[in-house]
C-alpha cells in the first residue's frame, strides 16, 4: 500500500496568494496553474488582463514539473539540438514545457505537485513561482 502526499484545494489557493500578490508587485497579470503529484489540476487562477495562451502554457509548465520532478528552466537548458535530452518537448502528449515558470512543489522531502506560471518574461514567472512556494512553505510553520 502506498501512501500519497498531496497539495490540498485550501494548499493550492495559498500557493496562487502568493504567487499572485508577486505578480501584482511586478504588474505583470498572470496566469497560475497548481498541479497535484501526479500533474493533474487542482487549481487556475487568470488575473485580469491574463493572456489567453498563458492559460494553457500555465496548466503545461506545472503539468511538466510535477511528472517530471524538475523544473520547466532544467529542461529549457538542456533541450537543444545535440543532447540527449531534445526532443523531450514532444512527450507526454505535447503538453511537456521546456519553457521556465513551472517548478515542482516539495514538502519535507516529498513531491506534492507543482506551480506554473505564464504571462510575463520566464524569469518573471519563475521568480512569482517561488514565491506561491514560499508563502506556502511559511504557512506550513
Amino acid at each position: 500500500m502506498l501512501t500519497i502526499n498531496r497539495l490540498s484545494y485550501e494548499d493550492a489557493l495559498v500557493l496562487i496568494e502568493g504567487a499572485q500578490a508577486k505578480a501584482r508587485e511586478i504588474k505583470v497579470p498572470m496566469c497560475i496553474a497548481v498541479v497535484d503529484e501526479s500533474g493533474f489540476l487542482i487549481a487556475f487562477q487568470r488575473m485580469d488582463g491574463g493572456k489567453p495562451l498563458s492559460t494553457t502554457l500555465a496548466q503545461d509548465k506545472a503539468h511538466t514539473a510535477a511528472i517530471s520532478f524538475k523544473s520547466t528552466q532544467a529542461y529549457n537548458e538542456m533541450n537543444v539540438p545535440g543532447n540527449l535530452v531534445f526532443g523531450i518537448h514532444t512527450a507526454a502528449a505535447g503538453r511537456f514545457s521546456t519553457v521556465g515558470g513551472g517548478i515542482p512543489v516539495h514538502v519535507d522531502g516529498n513531491l506534492v505537485g507543482a506551480i506554473g506560471m505564464s504571462g510575463g518574461a520566464p524569469s518573471q514567472d519563475i521568480e512569482c513561482c517561488e514565491a506561491g512556494i514560499a508563502k506556502l512553505i511559511d504557512s506550513l510553520g
